[in-house]
């Protein structure tokens, strides 16, 4: 579903965004699934040293938003997150966090996206539902 060109253009809107505030990078995997990662540390840490939930929260919704852009762009269409949950499952403390998105409705009007969230070992850490409204693109 994804290229290689996709995550060069979702990376170059990272300028000037929570984005780059937080090091979210982007890449396509061998399965043509949109990935983005995130780096665990003082920036991205919870007052007791472990990942926030609230930046994981932020790593999914920029993953299935930018994914959605992508792919709605091209029409004249934009798209804005209207819900995102994440169930915290394992406490990451260091080291990066790479996060997969699967796009599973692709509607007219909503996107729904499942996005797992791994830690450098593969090991599960979080799991995260996006829905995002389709609209017209504002001139």
């Amino acid at each position: 579903m994804f290229s290689a060109t996709h995550a060069d253009q979702a990376n170059a809107l990272r300028p000037n965004t929570l984005c780059e505030a937080l090091d979210i990078r982007f890449h396509v995997d061998d399965q043509g699934r949109l990935c983005a990662t995130m780096p665990v540390g003082p920036r991205t840490h919870q007052p007791f040293g472990s990942l926030h939930g609230g930046a994981t929260a932020a790593l999914a919704e920029s993953l299935g938003s930018t994914g959605s852009a992508l792919l709605v762009m091209p029409e004249g269409r934009m798209v804005v997150g209207v819900e995102v949950n994440a169930n915290h499952l394992k406490a990451v403390r260091d080291g990066r966090v790479i996060a997969t998105g699967e796009l599973v409705h692709r509607g007219g009007s909503t996107h729904v996206w499942d996005i797992r969230v791994h830690d450098e070992q593969g090991r599960l850490c979080a799991v995260c539902r996006l829905t995002n409204l389709v609209l017209e693109r504002r001139s």
